[in-house]
Formats: structure tokens, C-alpha cells, sequence
């Protein structure tokens, strides 16, 4: 598949990260405690993906295990994975498919906690493969030679876009990738910089709000209910700080738990930390924050992986997840 580079690099990422959960803006002492309370920094992506930890830590979740949460973000997992692994930050979020990726480069990275799930539901999934209202495009096999935008390369909407292409009879060698925030996408794709987009909301409720139209529910194509992302840690960190790691589990189980049975809190927090403007905010689509990763689901995305060329040997799944 060719592919582009709209975007930064993953190293020119991590240097101008937005600090936006504390006023500290990511002081090197972060994880020293004070007066009881650790803090640690996350590096994350400013999507609907990660609203429970925003509400968890609005709620006190974190407050109650001892931990404040210094938020950083960036444009995909693959530009946070470094930054874990550099100690940078001490917990991160990324698509599976990501820490896959990185630890089959050698990266020490090892998934703590779950993260999100599809819905599972064609149609009616957070993530959708669209295009713009007055497009030909009817289905993904229509995107050979055309131009697809997707957060970050060798991730899991590379995968995703891949196996919808080819699920719907078309070649995905003839696709073009082309790397972009997913903040960007719904304007790019109005002004006919691209043919399409891999997208989360809310950029996926923006683009619909445009007039947008899904052709493919790219993560359902992989695997129904498919674990799409989870939050982790270098291993050297979790090996020194295990009573930090457990306090982050728990608290971040009992976020996802409280999101998955609060929606509207859900959807509410998502303007505090994205751009979606409120008569957007209805249409947005939440995924689903179970408990626990779908095992099955995550070999499925594997096997696909290497079947792209993803990985340099196959990943050690005991190894990678809690």
C-alpha cells in the first residue's frame, strides 16, 4: 500500500504535545508525591475514546487511589508509545494494534488496563470510513487510487481501511494512506484534499454533521466487538512501581464502569477537552468501555497485521496484555 506523510513524525509529536490537564504543563517531577498524592503524566488523544478517564478523574477516582492524572496529547498511539517507553510519561493510551507494533520493534511497553471496544454495530459504530456528501464513492472497493486518510501509519486504521477494502472485493495495495489528526480530517475531507477518512468521534459526528456519508464500519470488518485501544505502560515502570500501576487499574476499571453506565456524563466531558461544537454533540457515537480486552478479537487484528507486514516476528500477546 503507498502511503503518505501529511503529518509530524512520531518523535516531532512528542516535542510539541499539547499540555492541557494541568498547570505544570509536564514538570519533570511529575510521579513524586505530594501531601499523599502521586501524579502521573498520560499520554493520550484528545477523542471520544478516552472521556472515562476525564470523568474518573472529575469524579475522584483517581483522587480516592492516591493519584492525580496530568494529561498530554498527541496525534495517535503511535506518537505515545516513545514517550512511555522514554519515561516521558508513565502511563499511556494507543490502539492495540500500535503496541503490537512496538513491541516487536523491541519497545518494553505492556498493556495495563482496557481501553475501548467497537459497538459492534454496522453503521452505528464510533469509528466509520467516510467520504463527503456529493462523493461517487459507494464502497470501500471504490478507494483503489484514491487518497485515505488515517491518524498515524502502521496502526490499527491501517489494518481497519485494509480490511474494508478487502472485505468489500477491492485491493488495498492500491489504496493511498495518508497520515492525518483526526481533528483535521472532516475539514480536508470537505475541501477535497482527500477522498476519504478513517475517523473517531467526534470527528466522525462532524463529518456527518457536514453532510458526510459512511461507506464502511472498517473496525467491524476485522472483528465484531473488537478491543480497539487500551492504556499501558514501559515495563521497567510497572516492574519498580507495581502499587502505582494497581492504583491506576482500579481506578481507571471503576471510569470505564461509570462511563459505560453514564453516557450523557460521557458524551458531556468531551467538550472540555476537543473542539466538537454542541449541536454536534447529540450525534456523536459512544463506544463501548468494557472491563476486560476480547482476546479473540485481538488475535484476529494480529493474524491481519502480519498479514500487512505490520510486524518484524509475531507478537507475544501472554507478554503484551494484563
Amino acid at each position: 500500500m503507498r502511503r503518505l506523510s501529511a503529518g509530524l513524525t512520531a518523535g516531532a509529536l512528542l516535542f510539541v504535545a499539547t499540555a492541557c490537564g494541568s498547570s505544570d504543563g509536564g514538570s519533570s517531577d511529575a510521579g513524586a508525591s505530594s501531601g499523599g498524592i502521586t501524579t502521573v503524566k498520560l499520554g493520550l488523544i484528545p477523542i471520544v475514546d478516552v472521556a472515562p478517564l476525564y470523568l474518573g478523574q472529575k469524579k475522584g477516582f483517581f483522587e480516592k487511589q492516591g493519584l492525580k492524572l496530568e494529561f498530554t496529547t498527541a496525534q495517535g498511539g503511535a506518537a505515545i508509545v516513545p514517550g512511555v517507553a522514554s519515561g516521558q510519561f508513565q502511563f499511556g493510551f494507543s490502539n492495540v494494534t500500535s503496541l503490537m507494533v512496538a513491541q516487536t520493534n523491541g519497545v518494553p511497553v505492556q498493556a495495563v488496563a482496557n481501553g475501548i471496544a467497537s459497538t459492534g454495530v454496522r453503521g452505528k459504530d464510533f469509528n466509520g470510513l467516510m467520504v463527503k456528501k456529493d462523493s461517487p464513492i459507494k464502497s470501500a472497493k471504490q478507494l483503489e487510487g484514491k487518497k485515505v486518510a488515517i491518524n498515524t501509519l502502521k496502526n490499527i486504521n491501517e489494518t481497519a481501511v485494509r480490511q474494508a477494502v478487502r472485505v468489500a472485493g477491492g485491493d488495498p495495495d492500491k489504496v493511498t494512506l495518508v497520515e492525518m489528526a483526526f481533528d483535521q480530517m472532516p475539514a480536508a475531507l470537505d475541501q477535497g484534499q482527500i477522498d476519504a477518512a478513517c475517523v473517531v468521534e467526534p470527528a466522525t459526528a462532524t463529518i456527518r454533521s457536514q453532510g458526510g456519508r459512511e461507506i464502511a464500519s472498517p473496525l467491524i470488518d476485522i472483528a465484531p466487538e473488537l478491543t480497539v485501544a487500551m492504556y499501558f505502560t514501559s515495563t521497567q515502570y510497572a516492574q519498580q512501581n507495581p502499587d502505582v500501576v494497581k492504583k491506576f487499574q482500579d481506578a481507571t476499571a471503576e471510569s470505564l464502569a461509570y462511563a459505560e453506565a453514564h453516557p450523557d456524563e460521557a458524551r458531556q466531558i468531551v467538550t472540555t477537552y476537543t473542539k466538537i461544537p454542541p449541536n454536534v454533540l447529540d450525534q456523536v457515537t459512544l463506544p463501548k468501555w468494557p472491563a476486560e480486552a476480547n482476546r479473540s478479537s485481538i488475535e484476529a487484528l494480529m493474524k491481519l497485521g502480519e498479514e500487512d507486514g505490520l510486524f518484524k516476528k509475531t507478537p507475544d500477546l501472554d507478554a503484551l496484555l494484563p
